[in-house]
């Protein structure tokens, strides 16, 4: 049974990198229907897989509101999908603060440090979604500390979500360049993989 549960976990996560590789590919030479059939497929496999490694209910919340976020964002519902992004980071927040390995405040100094510079390039430009993103980013950034004080995998994973989502940010401030929207989904992907295997593997 064990073995089988292997086994299926090992195919879903080859199908998760495999939509991955595909994503990268379509955002990067706009390729419209296989990016978002692609991006659909992310949250969903990855979710698949943490069930597959007993995570625990909030993380698989977390992948479960990920995939809705991503859904939304698809869509014009931009602040709904911020919304589902919102919960997905306070069920990761859940996760990370209930076991943390060090509470460093040299983390937290740096985040802190980082999210007002980055709000401070970025509130000109934002118009009417200033507030909106400040906070989502203040959320985020706490995830990207509280999965750093768990441990190093997750915190890896927790930094390149926020580069994911500064990376979204500029393109709304108007500030975009080219292969943005590959690392951005690049970044996203890596990210949100080792923010579930960073809980997974320090639970086995």
């Amino acid at each position: 049974m064990k073995l089988g549960r292997l086994a299926r976990g090992r195919r879903v996560l080859a199908g998760f990198w495999g939509a991955t590789v595909v994503q990268v590919a379509a955002v990067a030479f706009d390729v419209g229907i296989l990016k978002q059939a692609s991006k659909m497929t992310l949250m969903p496999l990855l979710w698949q897989w943490s069930r597959t490694q007993d995570a625990p209910p909030l993380l698989q919340a977390a992948l479960l509101a990920s995939a809705a976020g991503d859904l939304l964002l698809e869509t014009d519902l931009q602040l709904a999908g911020m919304a589902a992004f919102a919960a997905a980071h306070a069920c990761y927040l859940a996760v990370f603060l209930a076991d943390p390995a060090q509470r460093s405040w040299r983390v937290l100094a740096a985040y802190a440090a980082l999210w007002a510079a980055l709000i401070a390039v970025l509130s000109p430009s934002l118009g009417g979604q200033r507030v909106p993103v400040a906070a989502y980013a203040l959320l985020l950034t706490a995830t990207a500390i509280a999965s750093r004080w768990h441990n190093t995998r997750s915190g890896v994973g927790g930094a390149l979500f926020l580069v994911s989502d500064a990376l979204i940010a500029l393109r709304m401030a108007g500030h975009d360049f080219r292969g943005r929207g590959a690392l951005t989904m690049s970044t996203y992907a890596v990210g949100q993989y080792l923010l579930t295997s960073g809980v997974t593997k320090s639970d086995r």
